[in-house]
């Protein structure tokens, strides 16, 4: 973190970054979006998921629902691909898309297979209020704003996630040995994923930074939101067919 407290983090990125001699768009988005951030990259999921302590219908909501939202994503990274404004922007977009179609869709096939999921449960899956949710704030990012916009939900959702795979704390036992659990850790802890993170953070810093301030709220309304999905969406699996806990787990500690 940038040592902010998010709470009390400054309202306008020109008062964040006054007194920092290398301020980052993308860091003053992660101090604005306030405790969801924590909330979402060190989620009870997250530590259950290192520790192999996860319970299988647990993961099996989870993973029948970012399955389900996986197809939306790929369509707003398509989005940003039109939008981009370099052709080495695109290039970048275009090979991460190839991973997701591929390596990725690949893994939820195997996992859902030994999770014994029946193909029209992962074809057609009846989707979560929060996944609705997700879905429309994407959908909504790419048509109704421009690449700043799009990144702004983009860079979240998957920094989200390279923090909770990489975190040193969560990853301090030897890992879980379900190869479902082990491979989605290891699909976001990789070098290339870092790194391509790390790209789309200076994109948006880029884009956020030479925006208007009227734009900056926007953007950093679209990042928290994003945030506060990611930490609902792994709510939302703990949570039954019925809405009540299930799988013997409570909410989030």
């Amino acid at each position: 973190m940038s040592g902010d407290d998010p709470a009390t983090a400054p309202a306008t990125y020109a008062d964040w970054a006054a007194d920092r001699t290398d301020p980052r768009f993308t860091d003053w988005l992660r101090a604005r979006s306030g405790g969801d951030w924590d909330a979402a990259t060190r989620h009870r999921f997250a530590r259950e998921l290192h520790a192999d302590t996860l319970d299988d219908a647990v993961f099996r909501r989870y993973l029948l629902q970012d399955y389900a939202f996986v197809e939306t994503l790929v369509g707003t990274f398509g989005h940003a691909v039109g939008d981009a404004p370099t052709m080495d922007a695109k290039s970048r977009l275009v090979d991460f898309l190839g991973t997701v179609t591929d390596d990725e869709d690949d893994y939820f096939q195997r996992s859902f297979a030994t999770l014994d999921v029946p193909a029209p449960d992962y074809v057609d899956p009846e989707v979560t209020e929060t996944t609705a949710a997700f879905r429309d704030l994407l959908l909504r990012a790419a048509r109704e704003g421009g690449y700043a916009e799009t990144l702004a939900v983009l860079v979240p959702a998957e920094w989200v996630y390279l923090s909770w795979a990489t975190d040193d704390d969560l990853a301090a036992g030897s890992g879980p040995d379900r190869f479902y659990l082990q491979e989605w850790i290891d699909l976001h802890a990789v070098s290339e994923f870092e790194t391509f993170v790390g790209w789309l953070r200076t994109e948006l810093d880029r884009e956020g930074a030479a925006a208007s301030e009227r734009r900056q709220a926007r953007l950093a309304e679209l990042f928290a939101r994003t945030v506060a999905l990611e930490a609902a969406f792994f709510d939302a699996a703990y949570e039954s067919g019925d809405g009540r806990t299930g799988a013997g787990s409570g909410g989030e500690d």
